[in-house]
């Protein structure tokens, strides 16, 4: 089971090695201004999302700083020696499998784990936290280096957190019983009259309001298992998640359901998955980094089509 990571030493966010670091650094200062009036020295750090790495104050203090300030043992982590990866309870396939995202079993899993190593970490050296979904995107410090569990990547979530660029473009979809009136729906408008509902503060909510705009207060639930019951039970006549979910959901979750179709995002473009990160983490720019290694040698592709591979063929509605 993954545990929890805190301690008191864990309300730094800079490791001994980087305290030792600024010690050596400021010797090595006084010792130089002694002879050379030496210049106060910038302790500035980090990168911004998507950015060009920058190196971290902790590297100046290095024996082996790198250019980019990438290098394993240059990462300023939240336990050092540790890659802190977080998800939440439970997680869910084909995300992950069997709620165990130690196992790398599930496309995000096999993402978060190739991702570690990108960044020099053995599986042995990853630990897993878990993080409500709403709290991860919340402003404040954060408890792992960090978190994928489906983030769109928004202009409003970007205010709080930093992510890396994207792994993954989702639609959204819309689930229902067979025998709902809007089963058969085969445009956004045959769905405005029907009772939809989504997961607290998702781009699934987001998109019943913004695309379909229904007649009918739309529903919003503590998780994607509360919205499931609530359509099990005719609380609701359909279930907006992202398509992958709502293709695993007909498939082993629900009796009798089906899915409706995909919708389109209001922008025209599809959403983009990224991993989350504190706001202003210096590694937000390594993590990005990793993210777009994966994508350009194909490992991402091949971990879709391993773990996403029944994600074709729902109709869209326009």
């Amino acid at each position: 089971m993954p545990t929890a990571t805190w301690s008191p030493a864990h309300t730094s966010r800079r490791g001994p090695r980087h305290r030792l670091a600024v010690l050596v650094s400021a010797l090595a200062c006084a010792v130089l201004a002694a002879l050379t009036a030496c210049a106060p020295e910038d302790s500035a750090t980090g990168g911004q999302a998507g950015g060009t790495p920058t190196k971290s104050a902790k590297a100046t203090g290095s024996a082996t700083p790198t250019a980019d300030g990438c290098a394993k043992s240059d990462l300023d982590l939240h336990t050092p020696g540790t890659l802190t990866v977080a998800t939440d309870q439970p997680a869910y396939e084909p995300w992950f499998a069997d709620d165990n995202p130690t196992s790398g079993k599930g496309f995000e899993s096999a993402v978060a784990y190739a991702v570690a190593r990108k960044l020099g970490f053995a599986a042995s050296e990853v630990t897993w936290t878990r993080v409500r979904f709403n709290n991860a995107i919340q402003p404040g410090p954060k408890d792992f280096d960090f978190d994928i569990n489906e983030f769109t990547i928004t202009d409003q979530r970007k205010k709080a957190v930093d992510f890396s660029s994207s792994y993954y473009d989702a639609t959204q979809a819309v689930v229902a019983l067979k025998s709902a009136p809007i089963a058969k729906a085969k445009s956004v408008p045959d769905l405005k009259d029907a009772k939809l509902g989504a997961q607290v503060n998702t781009t699934s909510y987001d998109v019943i309001n913004d695309v379909v705009q229904p007649s009918k207060q739309a529903q919003v639930f503590r998780s994607n298992d509360d919205a499931r019951q609530a359509l099990s039970n005719g609380s609701i006549d359909g279930l907006v998640v992202d398509l992958p979910t709502a293709f695993y959901m007909t498939a082993a979750q629900l009796e009798n359901a089906t899915i409706v179709g995909q919708l389109k995002q209001k922008s025209g473009t599809p959403e983009q998955f990224g991993l989350v990160l504190d706001k202003g983490s210096p590694l937000t720019a390594c993590v990005t980094r990793a993210v777009d290694a994966l994508r350009t040698d194909g490992t991402l592709d091949e971990l879709a089509k391993t773990w996403l591979a029944d994600v074709a063929g729902a109709p869209v509605l326009n």
